[in-house]
């Protein structure tokens, strides 16, 4: 019986040990920093009308998730304790999230494209002082936090507020104030921690909410709302009201 050796590893150095070869790979913030410029050129290709609704989406877009905040809180008081708790986590996760992204940010700090890419042609809105860091994308977080909230707590409203978190923070792009990965990078946090904030205090958030509804403090009560209407029971066919 022969015995066979296993075949020995190829003798040299590995070819991601040459520094030839690893400077010839593209770093992260190249390619981040080329899409920016591609984008950015592309924004200043659009015409002046389209430019400036990519201007005031970047804050009222932030507005209207404010507003699909109060309509699902107004729209879930009616509704069963479980769905009034997750209308009003919805903020509160939007919230955290925001936090969270913040104290990434004071991490990293990261330099604003539109202060740093060489050759990039202006940013559409003032580019932020010096240490109003670059990653990650506040508006990206709290877009992508939103989004999730909502989507949790107001069933198929994923169908529009995902949509709206993405325009959201491509148009931080297209204004030239981030980077892609910071954009990116915000949404992922931003959804991820209003996904787990939500998950974790739904039960809690619903006890509250159902002791809320027998308070005798009607300011409490106007708050998380009634709950649904109970059903008025139904008379048997044939019997008349009052008959005995």
């Amino acid at each position: 019986m022969s015995n066979v050796s296993p075949s020995a590893p190829p003798s040299g150095p590995s070819p991601l040990s040459d520094p030839t070869v690893l400077s010839a790979l593209p770093a992260p913030s190249d390619v981040s920093g080329d899409l920016y410029l591609d984008i950015l050129d592309f924004a200043h290709s659009t015409p002046h009308w389209f430019q400036q609704l990519a201007e005031a989406w970047t804050e009222l877009g932030l507005l209207l998730f404010g507003v699909l905040f109060v309509a699902g809180w107004w729209r879930a008081r009616a509704g069963v304790s479980v769905w009034t708790a997750l209308a009003l986590l919805a903020p509160l996760a939007t919230a955290f999230g925001y936090v969270v992204s913040e104290s990434f940010k004071s991490l990293v700090d990261e330099e604003r494209p539109c202060r740093t890419v060489v050759g990039a042609p202006a940013s559409l809105v003032p580019c932020p002082p010096t240490g109003d860091w670059s990653f990650p994308s506040n508006h990206a977080a709290i877009a992508g936090a939103a989004a999730v909230a909502l989507a949790l707590s107001w069933r198929g409203l994923g169908l529009l507020t995902v949509p709206m978190a993405l325009l959201m923070a491509f148009s931080r792009v297209f204004v030239g104030v981030h980077y892609p990965h910071d954009v990116a990078v915000g949404l992922l946090l931003g959804g991820a921690v209003a996904y787990v904030v939500v998950k974790a205090a739904t039960r809690p958030v619903r006890f509250l909410v159902e002791s809320a509804r027998t308070s005798r403090n009607g300011a409490v009560v106007w708050c998380v709302g009634r709950g649904p209407r109970p059903h008025a029971p139904t008379r048997p066919e044939g019997v008349r009201h009052g008959a005995h």
